[in-house]
Parts: C-alpha cells; structure tokens; sequence
C-alpha cells in the first residue's frame, strides 16, 4: 500500500484498481438515459455504489438527488463535489455497443461520465479520509439540464447539515484532448435568461392586409431589432448573446393571425449587462405598439447566475493538479454556456474543473447525437478531483 506521505502514487493506485469497474458503471448508466427528474434507475446505481463502499448517503434530495458523506481523519471544513446526471432529449446515432437503449434519450453531454467520476472520487477518498482534515459531501444532481435540479436541492438542504464551506464543480470538455484540464478565473459561464413575447395584432384576409394589423411582420422586425440589445446596447466588453430560438403564429397560407409568439435566450457574463439586457427587450417590445401597432406581452424570467470561479478554491485545486499530472492543465476562456452550479457557486466559494474528454482523431461536440468522449477522462477526473480534495482539505 503506498504511503501516507505519497499521495500521488496512492490516488494514482487506487484509480487505476477501480477504473475498469468505473468504465463498466458508466455504460451502464450510458445506456440507460433518464430526463430531468426522472434519474431512478441512475439514483439507484449511484446508493448501491456508495453501500458497498460503506459511504453514509440520503436519497431523494431534490426528487432524485443522492447526498453522501466522507469523514475525515480531524475536523475541518466541508467541502462539497458535486457532478450531474441527467440526460438529453436525444436521439443517439453513435452505433456504439452500450449506446441508448431509451428511444429518443441519449448522454449527449457527458452526464454519464461526471456520475460515474464522483463514484471514483468517492471510492479513492473513502480509501484516502484519515488524511482529510474536513468532510467530503458528494451531490449527485438530477435535472442540471432543465436547471432546476440544483435550486430544489438547495431547497431541501443540501448545502446545510454539514453546512458546505466550498464546492467543487467539474464538466467533461472534448475540446481538449483528455488528460488535459482546464480552468477560468472569474466569470466562467453565462447567466441564462429567458423570454417568451407574445405580439397582438389584429387578424383578417391575407389578400386585404390593409384591414388587419400584421403580428407576424412586426415579430420579424422585432427579431432584427433584438440584436440591437448587443451591438448598439450593451459595452463591446461585456459579452451578450440574445437568442431567438422559436416563433409560432398562424394556422393557413390566407390568414393573418391575431398574434405570434417568440421565444428565446439571454446570456450574460457581468450583472450589469444582465440588467440592461433585460431593460433593452421590455423598452423595444413597448415600443412596437406606436411603431407596429402591436402589443407586446413580454414573459421575462431570469435563471441561473453567472458561474464565478473563486480563487480560493481554484489555485489550491490548480495546484494540486499540477501535483499529480505536471503542468496538464491550462488557463482557457469564458463560455457563454451556462448551468445551475452557478447557484451553489453564488453561496459559497467555488470552482468548476474542465477535464478533457476528447478522443484523438474525432471533433465530438456536446448534446450532439453521435458524441462520443474517451472514458479515460473518467480516470482523470477521480485523480485530478481526489487530489484537490486532499489538498483543499489538508
């Protein structure tokens, strides 16, 4: 057995003795696909791992959440490492022999490989928890895809009883080839906003036009002055992204309709931006009715916060990567991607990892249905992961 005082052999060791069961527990998990609070089955191989290590755990935290527990060796903080596990409304065309067995439901985003990696961080910390000084609490999240997930499970105690002092995050990336990591400081990932507008005009004959009051010619005129929000708008620093990703009105070729309606997305880094962003969209859709003669009813909701990365918890976790792999891992840039760790990041310091899942010789991109990562980023992960634990709870 290595010893205490290596701890590089030791995480090394202990991954590698379990990586092959870990491989085979994420595609099981690979082809049997659960939506956004539907993850049972997946909830499920999650306990029974966590049993047969011997891992105080709860089910059913936040509908289909599983919560466990590592002591350590000394009290300390606690530190919270939380992956997903929900999947996508996809069909997968991947071909491979584990693949989807759920029609129309696939892992398109890695949620599969983020599960099974935590159960690896559980096994190699379970193992490793004399030398902690502090609690490990490992959150397995339903619903990261609907962003809902985090929010209920918040509502229902996660971060309290221990109460959490950090959280660690992680996302698989197959823009970088795996055993690479990667990391951002500050602003990491966008808020997500959304909007749903509904423009009233006045329907009649296609063929007199003059007698109605076209909500279909003012929503396309609309859709252009949206973009207005980044270009004209908002500070060429601060990026927005504004999204117009449906618009449903009319019923025949003949009619003009009553109204249309456009759905669509808001992203932003900074609150500022966020804030103009959304004051820009109800001023524009105001607005249409002397310019149009429509009405707009704007359904505005905001969703989940920008992800800041905390530098109190990304250098020492940066540190111990380097540590165990050299110098593999590397400063990259903001995604305007967003996801609900943001809400755990907004209440206690936090950092999300992006370890490499990128095959040689493919260009897999996330929720595609032929996505494909390399499983050895698994490996990776419970090695880059448990080491940060080690050393933020030192």
């Amino acid at each position: 057995m290595p010893l205490p005082n290596d701890p590089t052999t030791a995480i090394r060791d202990l991954t590698q003795r379990i990586e092959h069961r870990l491989i085979e527990i994420r595609r099981d998990i690979h082809a049997h696909p659960e939506l956004a609070f539907e993850e049972v089955r997946t909830a499920g191989v999650v306990a029974a791992e966590l049993e047969k290590l011997g891992i105080t755990h709860q089910t059913g935290i936040g509908r289909t959440g599983v919560v466990g527990l590592i002591q350590g060796g000394s009290p300390g903080p606690v530190l919270a490492i939380r992956a997903d596990m929900d999947a996508l409304p996809i069909q997968e065309t991947s071909g491979l022999p584990f693949a989807s067995t759920r029609p129309g439901l696939m892992h398109a985003c890695g949620h599969d490989i983020h599960t099974t990696t935590l159960l690896g961080v559980a096994a190699v910390l379970k193992d490793l928890a004399p030398q902690l000084a502090g609690t490990v609490k490992l959150v397995f999240q339903p619903a990261e895809e609907a962003i809902g997930g985090m929010r209920e499970m918040i509502a229902e105690g996660v971060m309290d009883d221990p109460k959490v002092d950090m959280a660690l995050g992680f996302h698989n990336h197959p823009d970088m080839p795996v055993g690479q990591f990667g990391f951002v400081r500050g602003p990491a990932l966008a808020a997500a906003d959304r909007f749903d507008i509904v423009v009233h005009g006045k329907s009649g004959h296609a063929a007199f036009p003059n007698f109605a009051i076209d909500p279909i010619i003012a929503a396309a005129h609309f859709v252009t002055q949206l973009q207005t929000v980044v270009s004209r708008e908002v500070p060429p620093t601060m990026p927005v992204v504004v999204t117009v990703g449906a618009i449903h009105g009319g019923t025949a070729r003949n009619i003009i309709p009553d109204a249309c309606t456009l759905s669509g997305t808001v992203r932003t880094l900074h609150p500022q931006a966020r804030d103009m962003a959304e004051a820009a969209i109800k001023r524009l859709a105001a607005g249409m009715l002397a310019g149009m003669r429509v009405r707009c009813e704007v359904d505005y909701g905001r969703g989940v916060p920008p992800l800041r990365n905390d530098d109190r918890v990304l250098d020492p976790t940066v540190t111990a990567i380097r540590k165990q792999f050299g110098e593999a891992v590397r400063e990259g840039r903001s995604s305007m991607g967003a996801e609900d760790f943001a809400l755990m990041a907004d209440l206690v310091p936090s950092f999300q990892l992006r370890v490499g899942s990128g095959q040689p010789g493919r260009d897999d991109k996330l929720h595609n249905s032929a996505y494909q990562p390399d499983e050895r980023c698994i490996g990776y992960g419970v090695q880059a992961l448990s080491r940060a634990a080690l050393e933020l709870l030192a």
